[in-house]
């Protein structure tokens, strides 16, 4: 068949007479052996050269070397497959020959029988004056790092952001609510260096940090009362909360989701396995929630192009093989303990795979110990290579809107980061601090990278991966709901809930609102970010003009719209207060004097209805949906 001798779907893959077709008839002819005890073992890979910077119309050939177990190197170039991760900037052939397709960075990842390396290809976008880099302001190891990738590309640097920019971006990003008009007054009218180190401070300490964090981890270890009984729900967020509020190092919250045991009301975390009942569920999810990587694929075969095997995957999962559950006295109440016997079946072979972490040291069958001890063990510790890169990229993403590692649950060595230095220096940083995330968060807003402007500068308005400029970004859907709650002072009303309660603050998903789920609110059902959209509908535009959001809080009574038409609020006041509230910043001269004007011509109109076009202007425009 791979011949084309006889018919194949697949066409011609091995021509006759080729080495590889006399390898095989060679093979064959002697009987097809299969491999021996002591035949050498592949120990890795290796591509020349590993980066090259090559001019637009430019062309490399790349080399893959083999490392075997008795000292052999062998050039497998020949043998290697590979593919481009990103084919707009250049391609790869099958020999390993690339051509530059446009500008900016592309990996190549090359693959050689179970092993995996990639080559970095970089085009410069250009000219670039050397002084941009040299003259620009660093605050941290962060710049060091960004202006190292953007100066190898020639990738000019915005500016610093305003004050009203960075202020109203910390705080959405950090505690996911709006500054008021006054903290915004505030700070704007603050003159001393060191004020935005001090908001920076003050926002890791307030208590809708606590909020904002706790739903952020809840979606992540799906917290919903679709798969979990009410008190069980309530129970397993209380817990995740108190987690947040403590500062739970990372890696003991890590550590206690995986290990827990006992009441599901009295340790909430033990809900973690009611919602995965079986071994390669638990498997599933502590590898894409804790690692940021996904081994499903290995449940069923040996991905050609991935790391995981088959055993592998089985010998993970049964490491949560003796997870056990009974009824307890109440409702939602379960009791979760380890047994003392119990083996997961890989179907391939019908036998229980020695249990192992991924890349880890097994134990053996007979260790009485809890496995998920020995797992929790593997999981954190500073030598694991996937789990203090999982929740950097994870925290860097939510403040910088693109991960270092994009999706932040594919961080597959064939999807490799954008800045290798970056998130491996981050890292080493997040494990030296004890895995203090307040530490890396801090880190993060003090960088001139979290404080450049989000306006493009010259070439670099093409960049969507290196962080020339900050990546404006759609406002998170509860977020957005609770903003436009915050500035029409008009609380959201959700079912069973008290008058008040704002979206962040939902223990639960399963709660009915039309605007969460037109904004892409995840259901929590997969530990997956892909649950959560981002995207903008038809649908979101449709119920921002005319849904039943804005326009009924406008016309809520006791709003601030009524407010200030009852106290026949001068119209510059109203301008500035909207601007302040909504946008953290005042309006320029000449939206003050347009707005001015406008409302001056609907003078002999109702003037509560003049002041809620004004809003609904406001609150509907780009500005405000935005974080920039």
């Amino acid at each position: 068949k791979p011949t084309a001798a006889v018919p194949h779907k697949g066409g011609e893959r091995i021509k006759p007479g080729s080495i590889e077709y006399n390898l095989l008839a060679e093979w064959i002819a002697s009987g097809a052996p299969g491999p021996r005890a002591d035949d050498p073992r592949i120990t890795g890979i290796e591509i020349v050269p590993p980066v090259v910077t090559l001019a637009p119309g430019g062309q490399q050939q790349l080399i893959v070397l083999a490392h075997f177990s008795d000292g052999r190197v062998q050039d497998v170039t020949r043998w290697a497959k590979y593919t481009a991760a990103d084919t707009s900037v250049a391609t790869v052939d099958d020999t390993g020959k690339v051509k530059v397709a446009g500008r900016g960075e592309a990996p190549i990842v090359a693959w050689y029988l179970s092993r995996l390396t990639t080559a970095t290809i970089a085009v410069p976008l250009g000219a670039c004056d050397p002084a941009l880099f040299a003259s620009a302001p660093r605050r941290n190891f962060i710049d060091d790092l960004v202006f190292q990738k953007l100066k190898s590309l020639n990738l000019p640097p915005s500016p610093r952001s305003s004050d009203g920019e960075f202020l109203r971006r910390a705080y959405l990003d950090t505690i996911g609510v709006l500054p008021t008009a006054d903290e915004a007054r505030a700070f704007l009218a603050d003159n001393s260096p060191d004020k935005r180190d001090r908001l920076i401070e003050s926002l890791l300490n307030r208590p809708e940090f606590v909020d904002y964090w706790a739903y952020r981890w809840s979606d992540l270890l799906l917290v919903s009362s679709r798969s979990l009984r009410p008190a069980g729900m309530r129970a397993y967020y209380a817990w995740v909360r108190q987690q947040v509020a403590d500062n739970t190092p990372w890696d003991q919250f890590a550590r206690r989701v995986v290990t827990a045991t006992g009441s599901t009301l009295e340790n909430g975390a033990a809900n973690f396995y009611l919602l995965h009942d079986d071994p390669s569920k638990s498997a599933e999810t502590v590898s894409v929630a804790f690692l940021g990587m996904s081994v499903n694929c290995a449940k069923c075969h040996n991905h050609p192009l991935e790391k995981w095997t088959n055993s592998q995957y089985y010998a993970f999962a049964n490491l949560f093989s003796r997870v056990r559950t009974k009824n307890a006295p109440g409702d939602g109440n379960f009791v979760i303990f380890a047994a003392a016997e119990g083996e997961l079946i890989q179907p391939l072979t019908g036998k229980p795979q020695p249990p192992e972490p991924l890349d880890g040291k097994a134990i053996a069958f007979d260790d009485p110990t809890d496995r998920r001890v020995h797992a929790a063990d593997w999981l954190v510790s500073r030598d694991n290579p996937y789990f203090t890169r999982a929740v950097v990229n994870r925290v860097w993403a939510n403040y910088l809107g693109v991960g270092l590692v994009e999706s932040v649950d594919d961080m597959r060595k064939t999807n490799p980061a954008s800045n290798e230095a970056l998130i491996a220096a981050l890292s080493t940083y997040l494990a030296d601090q004890k895995f203090d995330l307040k530490s890396l968060m801090r880190l993060i807003l003090q960088s001139e990278t979290y404080q450049r402007s989000s306006q493009p500068a010259g070439a670099n308005s093409a960049d969507k991966r290196f962080y020339s400029h900050y990546y404006t970004k759609r406002l998170m859907a509860e977020v957005a709901l609770d903003a436009l709650s915050q500035v029409t002072a008009v609380p959201t009303q959700f079912k069973d809930y008290p008058l008040g309660t704002r979206a962040v603050q939902l223990p639960d998903s399963n709660v009915d609102s039309y605007f969460l789920k037109a904004f892409g609110r995840p259901d929590r059902t997969i530990t997956c970010a892909c649950e959560r959209t981002e995207q903008p509908s038809v649908a979101q535009t449709l119920h921002i003009a005319n849904g039943d959001t804005i326009n009924p809080k406008l016309q809520a009574k006791g709003s601030r719209v009524e407010q200030w038409a009852a106290a026949n609020t001068p119209d510059e006041k109203i301008v500035e207060e909207l601007y302040l509230s909504a946008l953290s910043r005042y309006p320029t001269d000449d939206e003050k004097k347009r707005l001015l004007a406008a409302l001056g011509e609907q003078k002999d109109q109702n003037r509560r209805e003049v002041i809620e076009d004004l809003y609904w202007g406001v609150l509907s425009s780009n500005s405000f949906l935005f974080n920039h």
